[in-house]
Parts: C-alpha cells; structure tokens; sequence
C-alpha cells in the first residue's frame, strides 16, 4: 500500500508539472517572437547603415575620378584604347568566408560590398587624340593657359637638271647650235622656334621665327662650243626667314566616333632676305644667253601671305585618320625691281600665283609613349602674273611628297617628333629630315 501511494503521488507530480509546462508555453512563444522581432531590427539597421557606407564611397569615387580627369588633362594624357595594353575586365574585391556557426540573416549582414577596383579607361575630354605631326598643321590643340616652346631643325634636298637648245633645226632631232645641260643641287638648313598658346580649350595662336641656311651647286657644260668640260658655280645665303603668326580654334566637340574640325589661318611676313633684292651675276653663261645666277641665295618668298586651312581628324581606335585641305593667296607687290650686276630690272607689278593644297593620312598609338604616322602632302601652285598678266615663262607646279612621321615621349612635358619626307614630282624636294621637340611649359 505504501509503495502504491508513493507511485500515485508521483504520477500527480508530473500531471502537475505537465499542466505547468503547458500553461506557460504561450509565453515562451511570445519570447521568441520578440526574440525573432528584434534580430530583423538590427538586420534592417546593419543594412540601412551599409546603404549609407555604400553612397559615401559612391561620392568619394566620383570625387577621385575628378582629381584624376584634372590630372590626366594637365599631363595630357589620352585616355582612349589603343594606346596602350587593353584594359582588364574590371575585377571585384572578395568576400571572406563568413564565421562558423552564424545564421542566414547574420552573414547578409556581415557581408562585405563587392565594390570595382578598375575601370576601363575613358575619354572625358573633347580634345582630339594626338597623333606623331608630320604636317605643318598639328592635330591636337594647345590646353587653355599652356605655353608650348618647340625648336626644330629640317634639312631638305633637291636637285633638277635642265637642258637648253639654243639654235635651230633643219629636220627633226638634228640641232644646229649650242646645247646648254645644267645641273643645280641645292641643300637648305632651317632652324626654327616655335611658340604656342592656348587661349581657350579650343583657340590658340602659334609665332614661328626661322633661320635659313642655304647653299646651291650648279653644274653646267655646254656641248659643242668647242670644249665639253663641266664648271661649277657655287653660292650660299643665310639670314632670318619669313615669321609665321598662326590661329587654330576647333570647331566642333567631336568624340570616340565623331570627327574633330579645326579651322586655322596663318599670316606669312616678308622678313626673310627677298630673292628681288638678291643680285644676279648676268655675265655669268652669257655665251648662251641666259639670264645669269644669283649670287646670293635668298632666305624669304619677298610677298605677304594669308592661307585659311581646315583640317579633320576622325579617331577610328586604335588609329587616326586625318586630312586636311588649305588655300595659300599671296599679295601682289608694285613697282618690283631685280637687283643685278649691270643695274636693275624693272619688273613693274608681279604676284605670284595661289596655292591650293591637300593632304591625308593615318596616325597609329603603338603604346602609351610612342606612335607613328603616314601621309601625303600636295600643293599645286599657280602661275605668276606680271602687270596683270601671266608670265611668259611662268608655269603651274605640282608638289607631292610622301611623309612618315615618329614620336616618342620622352617625359610628361617632353615629346620628341622625326618625320620623313619623299619628293614624288620633279619639282618637289628629294628629301625633307625634320626633328622637332615640343615642351610644355
């Protein structure tokens, strides 16, 4: 009876217990709800807080790519592709393994943003990529406050042969009298300095001051005059050259695809040493009637010049094409005398006649530091007019040169340009070496 009690008493125990547990069961629910509760607040809080972070490093990007455009531009420094390795696919940080044990909610919070660390580089400038110059007009416009001092030094080289049949004939391919063969080599050495200042970030003006160097050989003999043997005149000239005043300004903004326009005009002096004030030595072949050599080489065209220009650059990654087409009007000169050793010549009213040109080409970005050019330069000349009339002797000239360009970057301020020149026609130079080293100041 004793251990039948104690069995009873023991199974009341527990129905009391289990009657406790659950009564208080709906408050243990209620905890956890608000124990779920909370955890979502904070969840929802990490998140707002990491959207706050997020929008920070947005700004503080932005404001870094604007330091960085302003460097780029000071530095001129291209950002288009091609002129360099191609970017890689921009890349994101990783994300550390979340600790062991954490729930869902606790590693979304935790997780780091995956922000870029490289972007391909863009071009946020609309000035037109720099290719190597190997044409009077440069591409790429001085930036605004920019001062740009570039010396340079080109070397050209010529040389014509001329026969003159002075006689007569009786039939076809047979002369009586004096044939005249004369062969001129003539070299030129011109140092220049060159002066560039952007006044907006579409308008600069250029001075050029130049210093000419020539000397001319001239080789003639005369077949029967009694004596076959060859003789050589010899002359050379020095002095100050024509001053250039040039104004560029781009008409346009351009872009990746979109061509670049830039308008020029360029006003030529009379500085150099005129070729009317150069004295000829007219007894010079006068057994053959001509007109004598100049005893000095002169240094100027002895005219005033204005040569409106346009030029065009089409960016097409990784190369530049460009072009460009310009028309050069020389003012006439009245009562123009020629200097010669037996007194001076009356030529009255001489201009000479316009000149048309063209010229194309590509540009190629080797690598950040290096490019390289190709191109063709033609200038057709028209014929003087002498007292409103044209010349008798006077004929149109056609020039063709075939032109490769270099350049290397030597430092940020410091380019070094060599560009090749190959006459095509017979009245264009041979050969044209021309170095030049434009430094930003």
């Amino acid at each position: 009876m004793k251990t039948s009690g104690r069995r009873s008493g023991a199974v009341v125990g527990c129905s009391v217990a289990g009657l406790v547990l659950a009564a208080s069961s709906p408050f243990l629910h209620a905890a956890d709800d608000a124990a779920f509760d909370g955890s979502v607040d904070t969840l929802r809080q990490r998140i707002e807080e990491q959207s706050r972070q997020i929008e920070s490093l947005k700004q503080d990007l932005s404001r870094q790519q604007a330091v960085l455009h302003d460097m780029r531009r000071a530095l001129d420094i291209s950002g288009i592709s091609g002129r360099g390795p191609a970017p890689a696919v921009p890349a994101t940080v990783a994300a550390p393994p979340p600790p062991t044990g954490s729930t869902p909610a606790q590693q979304v919070a935790q997780a780091p943003v995956q922000r870029p660390v490289g972007e391909a580089p863009t071009r946020t400038d609309n000035r037109p990529p720099p290719v190597a110059p190997i044409f009077e007009q440069p591409g790429v416009l001085t930036p605004r406050g920019t001062w740009i001092l570039e010396p340079s030094l080109q070397y050209a080289y010529s040389s014509s042969n001329r026969i003159a049949l002075i006689g007569y004939t009786i039939i076809p391919a047979l002369l009586i009298g004096l044939i005249d063969v004369r062969e001129v080599k003539s070299n030129s050495l011109t140092a220049a300095l060159t002066v560039r200042r952007g006044i907006t970030n579409r308008f600069e003006l250029e001075a050029k001051i130049p210093y000419v160097y020539r000397w001319d050989s001239s080789v003639s003999r005369e077949v029967a005059a009694g004596s076959a043997n060859p003789e050589v005149f010899d002359t050379d000239g020095n002095d100050i050259g024509d001053i250039e005043l040039t104004g560029r300004y781009q008409l346009n903004d351009g872009g990746a695809d979109q061509p670049y326009y830039i308008a020029s005009l360029r006003f030529k002096s009379r500085t150099g040493t005129d070729p009317f004030e150069v004295e000829i030595d007219r007894t010079i072949r006068s057994t053959t009637g001509g007109v004598g050599l100049q005893t000095e080489i002169p240094t100027g065209s002895g005219f005033y010049s204005l040569q409106p220009g346009l030029t065009v650059l089409i960016p097409s990654d990784p190369v530049v094409f460009f072009g460009g087409i310009s028309y050069q009007y020389s003012f006439k000169r009245d009562n123009v005398k020629q200097k010669t050793n037996e007194g001076d010549i009356e030529l009255g009213e001489v201009q000479p006649g316009g000149a048309f040109g063209f010229n194309f080409g590509m540009g190629l970005a080797l690598n950040e530091r290096s490019s390289f050019s190709i191109g063709y330069d033609h200038l057709s000349v028209g014929k003087v007019k002498q007292n409103g009339e044209t010349a008798a002797t006077s004929v149109r000239i056609q020039l063709g040169t075939l032109l490769l360009g270099y350049s290397y970057r030597m430092a940020p301020n410091r380019t070094l340009n060599l560009s090749v020149g190959a006459g095509l026609t017979e009245d264009t130079p041979d050969l044209q070496l021309t170095l030049r080293m434009p430094i930003t100041l």
